[in-house]
């Protein structure tokens, strides 16, 4: 109660009618002391105090009659923002030598998921700042800077989605184009023996995408649901080699050597009874039933395999031992002519 309501009160109580009677003037003098210690206090609440307040680390020393932090602030024309932090509070009663702190939040921007978000806080540390505005992040999503990274007054960050996403494609498998030598056709002459076609094949890929744009690619498995088929092309040949006066066509020629053998009564792997002519050869090198002519034996048939006829081997027959051991082994070259 102020001591003008306290005075009010008292002008209409009993004491004061005896008063204003003559009944007791003692009594007055008592009331008119109360009322000057009343007075006294009033005024020593009002009365002008000394504080200083430290806004954003800046030190400032002021008088005021103000009662509580947030009038003087007020009056002092300085404005306390959203996160703004002050010690003490704003409805804290203002003392004489009091000291106000006012610190101040940061401003900062977000941009995440398309969007800039400006912000104020207290936050020291990226990662803190985060969570304070509720923006969670998976396990692959990039920060810049760093969610350890002090927060600086104004610094702007970036908030990357990063997923790992596996993708299932159908993929073309080229033909190849394979080349064959034939001495049936002109120089230079070209036939499609077979057409090629292209396979098709399911592809597994680990795919990357940095907000939504794909940053990384990586296949994983490749499964062939239709093969490729190669596309082989017959080509004439022009080489020709002289044996004999006799000029002859070949396809390729192949240094090979040479051994020999005879009969050992059994027929070649053909099913022919062997003869001269005949050779043993490696079918992945020479096909069987190809044409030969082998320098220092002449016109050959490949219509044999040996154990030992692995490669760049070739076995020739004799219908003899003896020509067989006097043939021996030797290097050769060896020419298809079909």
């Amino acid at each position: 109660m102020s001591w003008k309501e306290y005075l009010l009160v008292w002008r209409g109580s009993a004491g004061y009618k005896r008063l204003c009677a003559g009944e007791n003037r003692s009594l007055l003098k008592s009331a008119a002391s109360i009322m000057v210690v009343l007075f006294v206090l009033a005024i020593g609440v009002w009365a002008e105090k000394s504080v200083v307040i430290i806004d954003d680390g800046k030190e400032r020393a002021v008088r005021t009659y103000a009662g509580t932090v947030g009038d003087l602030l007020a009056a002092k024309d300085i404005v306390v923002l959203n996160n703004d932090e002050t010690t003490p509070s704003l409805d804290s009663a203002l003392v004489n030598g009091m000291v106000i702190t006012v610190d101040r939040a940061a401003d900062v921007s977000i941009s995440v998921d398309g969007q800039v978000l400006p912000v104020r806080t207290q936050c020291g540390v990226v990662g803190d700042l985060l969570n304070e505005v509720a923006i969670v992040t998976g396990p692959e999503d990039e920060v810049s800077p760093a969610r350890d990274a002090a927060v600086i007054p104004g610094m702007s960050i970036v908030v990357a989605r990063v997923v790992t996403k596996t993708e299932e494609k159908e993929a073309v498998l080229n033909f190849e184009t394979k080349q064959k030598y034939t001495v049936n056709m002109p120089q230079g002459a070209t036939r499609i023996a077979e057409e090629g076609r292209n396979g098709t094949a399911q592809q597994t890929w680990q795919v990357k995408y940095r907000d939504g744009i794909e940053i990384a690619r990586q296949i994983i498995s490749t499964r062939t649901i239709t093969p490729p088929v190669n596309q082989l092309v017959m080509v004439g040949s022009g080489q020709v080699v002289s044996r004999g006066g006799e000029n002859i066509r070949y396809a390729e020629a192949i240094d090979m050597v040479a051994s020999a053998y005879t009969h050992t009564g059994s027929n070649t792997s053909c099913g022919v009874y062997p003869y001269y002519g005949v050779v043993a050869v490696d079918p992945a090198v020479i096909p069987l039933w190809t044409k030969l002519y082998v320098d220092g034996y002449g016109y050959a048939t490949a219509l044999d395999v040996g154990g030992s006829i692995i490669g760049n081997r070739i076995d020739l027959f004799f219908d003899s031992h003896d020509e067989a051991m006097n043939w021996g082994m030797r290097n050769v070259k060896v020419y298809r002519i079909d």
